[in-house]
């Protein structure tokens, strides 16, 4: 498990410490939590990987399927009763994992917690690489910019230092005050010249990196929705 723990929610004491047993037996070494639904409330799940929701008590079930299902960066599994019931809550919400509590639970338990694990990081993944792929993309279109108007800012550099070698050659044409700032000037000028030429490698090599985070993004789209 590549996040921090499993969290059960129920107030049935057997309930827990079945899935608890059920982990343990898969040989999986992972922190477990316990709670009530008294004393549970939506902020509950942050940090945790699984969330697995059993019975509760006073027909809180809806309460906690409709907050669980809003939250992100967790995967969230439901224990019910019986198949019809899973059906019914699946169809509500899709985004979410029930399994009915029946025959071999536990093994189905297990197996939806880790399917729910990884669809969750495979979106955080491919969010974080949308995220880069747009940053790269405003980065490409600045240096795409600067490339479009290189050639002006260019020209007039060169007029500037052309200028400034003028008054330089010519020691009647300024005073040595001014040839201080000339020379500051023809110095920044060149430095200014220098910058403008890095601007096509740089281009490039945003573009090879757009490229890269655009196959990316769709390389773990496409296992998002076709499973491993």
């Amino acid at each position: 498990m590549s996040r921090t723990g499993i969290l059960i929610i129920s107030d049935e004491p057997e309930f827990a410490r079945a899935v608890a047993a059920s982990w343990q037996t898969a040989g999986q070494a992972v922190e477990i939590t316990v709670a009530t639904g008294d004393v549970w409330h939506s902020s509950a799940a942050v940090g945790y990987g699984v969330v697995i929701v059993g019975p509760v008590r006073d027909g809180q079930s809806e309460t906690i399927v409709s907050a669980l299902g809003v939250s992100s960066g967790t995967a969230i599994v439901f224990v019910v009763d019986d198949e019809r019931t899973c059906a019914v809550l699946q169809a509500e919400h899709p985004q979410l994992s029930f399994i009915a509590r029946e025959g071999s639970w536990t093994s189905s338990l297990i197996a939806a917690s880790r399917e729910a694990l990884r669809r969750v990081e495979a979106a955080g993944r491919a969010q974080r690489a949308e995220r880069v792929a747009l940053e790269n993309q405003s980065y490409a279109t600045l240096a795409r910019y600067m490339l479009e108007v290189r050639p002006s800012i260019n020209n007039a550099l060169t007029s500037v230092l052309g200028n400034a070698d003028l008054l330089l050659f010519d020691p009647r044409l300024a005073g040595e005050d001014s040839r201080r700032q000339i020379r500051t000037i023809h110095t920044m000028a060149l430095r200014l010249n220098e910058i403008m030429q890095r601007f096509g490698s740089l281009a490039n090599e945003i573009r090879m990196n757009e490229n890269e985070s655009q196959v990316e993004t769709e390389g773990l789209a496409e296992r998002l929705v076709g499973g491993p």
